[in-house]
């Protein structure tokens, strides 16, 4: 008969709005985390930067600044990291993980920027590593890429991973906010932090990228393999654009392995950028309002699989959180380890020159005969087809709306700076690529 073991013991690094909300949770649901895990868990200490600070709701005799002593004691069995940035927590999770401790983290940064690092000392030390808290928030969609899926071929992640370009965004569009007022009010909400720049430039999205092409791909993928747009260029001639074509700016992830011309099953790479794009009002993830998060999972045969919820915010990370515990407690008292993750594939990411989309390009033309065929010129000369293309307006307000046809990223970007030389086009108004047509 196996011997009844006592109580999990669990070190927290950080105490902050997501680190509080954990303590919270583990108080309020003692019992039934207990019925579910087998055993009590228990918060051992609570690694701060600050004692003098008050923390509601948090046992003063909990706190300590020594970091790496709480995660190196014999009696923690369990760390949760929730300091974010690149270090003290890289150094804290590795000494945790080298004194037998698993380790539960939302630290998105962390694992785009030294993933590898990571998954080799959780491989070499018997320790669990679980991070479903760091992409977005509380949507179970790590674990179905690690578990689910893992005996599935996926094609492609496209998403939505940053509530508050998404917010941003949907006021620009169904209430005509510019981008500036849009990130204001994002911020009065709590959406948007005093400094927004992770968010409005695509490094957020950027590292969630990164995490899932890896998870997706079982290839190696940091945050600076990702190509990187934010939504700061995001124009309202941008959102008037797209409502003509009956479609919406939406800041896009998308993951997606790219077929070898012989048929390989592995692929010729991967492709992972960041980016706004248009996309129709009739796909789903046209719905996805606010700070919502949403993403598409497409797998050889489960199909489109599309994961929806709340991206951000202290309760549903601390969700995530708790179910990796959960999880990782289980394992501890049944013996056994969690999966560890393999980036055998090691297959290259490819340039973005090389990845195929579509774009949406408006010129302010001169009202003359034959500028339609020289713009035309351009686009054959780049061997870029064109898919639509609509004039209007006359005399100084002439505009020319070109939509293309897929084709390689160099070439369509090559086109739109060769249409900024000729001299019958006096603006390039608007060129944003088009997405979610396959």
């Amino acid at each position: 008969m196996k011997p009844e073991r006592g109580p999990l013991r669990v070190a927290l690094l950080g105490c902050g709005v997501v680190g509080s909300e954990v303590v919270r949770l583990l108080r309020e649901q003692a019992a039934d985390l207990t019925a579910r895990v087998g055993v009590p868990l228990e918060v051992a200490g609570i690694a701060v930067r600050r004692l003098d600070r008050v923390r509601e709701g948090i046992d003063p005799a909990l706190l300590t600044t020594d970091a790496q002593a709480l995660v190196t004691r014999d009696d923690v069995d369990l760390v949760v990291e929730v300091i974010g940035g690149i270090e003290p927590a890289r150094s804290l999770m590795l000494e945790a993980m080298k004194a037998g401790k698993s380790v539960i983290t939302a630290n998105k940064a962390l694992l785009a920027e030294d993933g590898e690092t990571l998954f080799a000392a959780a491989r070499e030390c018997g320790a669990d590593l679980y991070y479903e808290a760091a992409v977005a928030g509380a949507i179970p969609l790590l674990r179905p890429l690690r578990e689910s899926l893992v005996g599935d071929h996926v094609h492609r992640v496209l998403g939505i991973v940053n509530g508050t370009t998404n917010y941003i965004l949907d006021q620009m569009d169904t209430h005509g906010a510019g981008f500036n007022d849009a990130l204001e009010e994002a911020q009065a909400l709590g959406f948007a932090e005093a400094d927004p720049t992770a968010d409005v430039e695509g490094f957020d999205a950027a590292a969630k990228a990164a995490i899932l092409a890896q998870l997706a791909f079982h290839t190696p993928v940091t945050a600076a393999d990702v190509h990187r747009e934010g939504i700061t260029e995001v124009t309202a001639a941008d959102v008037a654009g797209a409502e003509e074509m009956d479609s919406v700016v939406k800041l896009l992830a998308i993951c997606e392995r790219v077929p070898a011309e012989d048929g390989r099953n592995g692929g010729r790479g991967v492709s992972v950028r960041v980016y706004p794009a248009m996309i129709p009002r009739s796909h789903p993830l046209a719905s996805v309002r606010g700070a919502y998060n949403a993403v598409f999972v497409e797998a050889e045969s489960a199909g489109p699989l599309m994961f929806y919820g709340a991206g951000a915010g202290g309760a549903p990370t601390a969700s995530a959180i708790l179910g990796d515990l959960v999880a990782v407690a289980r394992n501890l008292v049944a013996g056994s380890r969690g999966p560890v993750e393999v980036t055998y594939a090691k297959l290259p990411v490819l340039p973005m020159g090389e990845t195929i989309t579509r774009y949406y390009v408006q010129l302010d033309v001169a009202d003359r005969s034959g500028v339609l065929a020289a713009v035309a010129e351009e686009f054959a000369r780049h061997e870029v087809s064109i898919q639509a293309v609509r004039q209007e307006g006359l005399g100084d307000d002439a505009q020319l709306v070109v939509v293309t046809h897929r084709a390689p990223d160099a070439a369509l970007s090559a086109t739109v700076e060769r249409l900024r030389k000729l001299d019958i086009v006096r603006e390039v108004a608007s060129v944003m690529r088009v997405e979610g047509e396959d």
